[in-house]
């Protein structure tokens, strides 16, 4: 199983996305008012607003049943490991 994604929150993703843009080469591949994603070489980060995305990392998955249709076409399901870490389990279309 690969690791997709580290979420963070931050007060204002998109400022957040674009200096990692800027200062490490990341690469754009979503944002809007609440939440921006940035893809590196070997991982993705979100950058997330507190109280709509948990602080969490998220696991790429095969397959996946039911969960959450999110904006940018993924699909997943959030849960807590036995010691109260949130993980995402995520599927792309």
């Amino acid at each position: 199983m690969k690791i997709d994604h580290l979420a963070i929150q931050v007060e204002s993703p998109n400022e957040a996305a674009a200096w990692y843009v800027e200062n490490f080469g990341a690469k754009l591949l979503y944002e809007d008012g609440t939440w921006a994603f940035v893809e590196f070489e070997n991982i993705k980060l979100a950058f997330v607003v507190k109280h709509q995305h948990p602080t969490h990392f998220a696991f790429l998955v095969e397959e996946l049943k039911g969960g959450k249709l999110h904006r940018d076409g993924s699909r997943s399901v959030y849960k807590r490991d036995p010691w109260g870490n949130i993980y995402e389990l995520v599927k792309y279309e």
